[in-house]
């Protein structure tokens, strides 16, 4: 990918399997997952499911159309609608996650892409030291018992 380039665009054609298309979402306007950003994202595969047997779609890629329909400013509750009556044959038009985005050289990227990267960094991070801390305290507390 060239400087200043954005992340692969793909459409995957999946099949509904036994269960389900087999990846859970996250986003929406009333669930950002990246701070001023309402899109719509892939949060887990199912390890048997149908998006795990084709191997293209991974947690964090954000979902930009099912069979044509654009999920731009969709409540989560939409999303999960529209996915569930999608019919058997699920079109998706899929932006990859960008790996190591934040090492790479920043060319044209806006200052918003910027901010958005690093947000979603340190998300994890961040909730594994709350739970450091939590784990800690609760030990502290039952140490006085």
């Amino acid at each position: 990918m060239s400087a200043g380039a954005r992340a692969a665009v793909e459409e995957i054609a999946l099949t509904r399997g036994p269960s389900g298309l087999g990846f859970n979402i996250i986003g929406g306007t009333d669930q950002q997952y990246i701070a001023h950003d309402s899109g719509i994202y892939v949060s887990s595969i199912k390890e048997k499911g149908a998006a795990a047997a084709d191997g293209r779609l991974q947690e964090g890629d954000q979902i930009l159309e099912v069979n044509g329909f654009k999920m731009e400013d969709l409540l989560h509750n939409a999303a999960v609608d529209l996915f569930r009556n999608a019919g058997e044959n699920v079109l998706l038009k899929v932006r990859h996650k960008v790996l190591n985005q934040q090492n790479g050289p920043s060319g044209n990227r806006s200052e918003r892409d910027s901010e958005d990267s690093s947000l979603a960094m340190l998300a994890i991070p961040v909730l594994l030291s709350v739970a450091v801390v939590a784990i800690f305290a609760f030990v502290k507390y039952r140490q006085r018992m």
